[in-house]
């Protein structure tokens, strides 16, 4: 059993993530030791042509992963969970969730996944000279106000899946920075939405004849270790029904699964990267200069704290490796063997390792859904091979994980272009749970060493965690700012593994990648025939 000071409650910090697949909550404690964690895994829907998850299914998750940490805790610990010393939300960036003056949901939750804005993300990239990509929430606003969607008129607050649940919980209408970033672009020295794209979307919604001005609908902006109120007597019963759980802990600004990536890496200072594998994959990298160029394959968002980032967003991850996975997982149970997925992945990961660097000429597209970087507003999942091509499952699992990253790999070649620099790149996320494995490929994908710590598979919940416990830092005297804050209190001596690329490897990947840009145009076939 734990000793009980390392599980002294009132200096805890609890992190909720609502992931597109999973929703984990995890407890730290000052020292950034994992004390307990929770989870609970969804699907979403596709619904009346929008990707979605029903607002009753949010609820649903985040208390059976709240149960589960509790129990977790209670089994570690050997006393019921009554507080928490700070806690905080976060969840899948961008999106569209409106709300009424009475607080009633206008139109079903428009998650990162619809590529359904085209021609709003166009209008506004042109507008701004600053991209706008199809996820951005302004995005999804103005594409419903040019759809003449009779909900608009209406609009009183909208924000993210995470602002969402914060509002829910403390009464505040705030959003941690990092996220914001993915509702409107953000001005890092003021620390707010950027005052000239306001004023100019402004004009647009005068234009529409719309009763509002944009400020009035948007939460208000908030940086790592600020006040964003504390979790209240109806916020505390949402996330325990049992009523075990007392109200008046401190709630850290809620945050974006990028922005926690960042803090759960340790990646938050200039010239740092991290990249996030699960059902998306994305890469961060804090810039020292703004890039010279707008790129629509390229992202400008901020850290937890405001400094600009350049973000590589990819749609498409880790649907079809499941799929794949959950394939032989089927096999194995016909053969008598049934295997969880804790032990099937890294089975199938490994064995990877013998596949051959270039994977034979095996190419999947893993597709689910359309892809900005690559320009599709749709997707469907393909295996592509040559007769002649060596079909091991050796070559098909390793073809699969290379799949997974091949597109990043398009994103960050634009970077490398900008001659933008970075010391050091992180991977996380439920790619990188296998040891040795993803982390080696994206080495050689990303042609620099790649680092993963222990913490790798908590992810985000993780770094929301830690941002909780900044937040709970700052309240108890800690001038530090929030890199230097996790350098010296949380990552100074963290445990993890760096894997330099190998040369045959790299040679492997670049192969492999010329093949899967060849095979893009028997998936842009199939989406516009299949």
């Amino acid at each position: 059993m734990m000793n009980m000071k390392q599980c002294e409650q009132k200096s805890t910090s609890l992190g909720i993530e609502l992931g597109s697949t999973r929703i984990k909550a995890v407890l730290a404690g000052p020292d950034g030791s994992v004390l307990a964690s929770g989870a609970h895994d969804w699907e979403n829907h596709f619904e009346g042509g929008y990707w979605t998850y029903p607002l009753s299914e949010v609820w649903d998750g985040i208390q059976d992963a709240y149960r589960n940490l509790a129990e977790d805790y209670r089994n570690t610990c050997g006393e019921p969970l009554t507080t928490v010393g700070a806690l905080g939300v976060s969840a899948m960036m961008h999106g569209y969730l409106p709300f009424d003056k009475d607080g009633n949901q206008l139109a079903a939750f428009r998650t990162w996944r619809n590529t359904t804005t085209a021609s709003a993300a166009a209008a506004l990239t042109r507008r701004f000279h600053f991209n706008i990509p199809q996820r951005w929430s302004v995005a999804h606003l103005y594409q419903a106000i040019l759809n003449g969607e009779d909900h608009v008129k209406d609009i009183d607050f909208l924000t993210t899946l995470a602002g969402y649940v914060h509002w829910q919980l403390t009464g505040q209408k705030v959003l941690g920075i990092g996220d914001a970033a993915g509702i409107f672009p953000i001005d890092s020295d003021t620390c707010d939405y950027d005052d000239a794209m306001v004023a100019s979307f402004d004009e647009l919604l005068a234009e529409e004849k719309l009763p509002y001005h944009l400020r009035d609908l948007l939460p208000k902006v908030l940086c790592a270790g600020q006040d964003a109120g504390t979790l209240t007597e109806a916020g505390a019963r949402l996330l325990d029904p049992t009523g075990t759980l007392t109200p008046g802990a401190p709630v850290c600004p809620p945050e974006g699964d990028a922005g926690t990536g960042m803090a759960a890496t340790n990646t938050v200072a200039k010239r740092t990267g991290n990249v996030s594998a699960g059902t998306s994959i994305f890469a961060m990298v804090v810039l020292e200069k703004p890039l010279q160029n707008v790129y629509p394959e390229i992202d400008l968002v901020t850290t937890p704290d405001g400094a600009p980032v350049a973000m590589v967003h990819c749609n498409n991850c880790t649907s079809d490796l499941n799929a794949w996975v959950n394939l032989f997982g089927q096999v194995a149970a016909l053969c008598g063997a049934k295997m969880p997925a804790s032990q099937l992945f890294p089975l199938l990961f490994n064995a990877s390792l013998e596949g051959a660097p270039d994977c034979g000429d095996v190419v999947p597209v893993n597709y689910y859904s359309g892809e900005g970087v690559t320009h599709f507003d749709a997707g469907h999942p393909m295996l592509l091979r040559t007769a002649g091509s060596d079909f091991s499952l050796a070559n098909l699992m390793r073809a699969n994980i290379y799949s997974a990253m091949t597109t990043l790999k398009i994103g960050l070649d634009i970077l490398q272009d900008e001659k933008v620099a970075v010391d050091r790149l992180l991977g996380h996320g439920g790619l990188f749970k296998t040891p040795g494995v993803a982390q080696r490929y994206l080495a050689a994908a990303a042609q620099a060493p790649v680092t993963v710590m222990e913490t790798a598979g908590e992810g985000g919940p993780y770094g929301m965690a830690l941002l909780a416990g900044y937040r709970l830092a700052v309240l108890e005297g800690c001038t530090l700012n929030l890199a230097d804050y996790l350098q010296q209190k949380i990552f100074a001596d963290a445990p993890g593994s760096t894997l330099a690329p190998q040369e045959e490897d790299v040679r492997g990947f670049t192969a492999f990648l010329e093949r899967y840009k060849a095979a893009l145009h028997a998936e842009r076939a199939a989406v516009e025939h299949f």
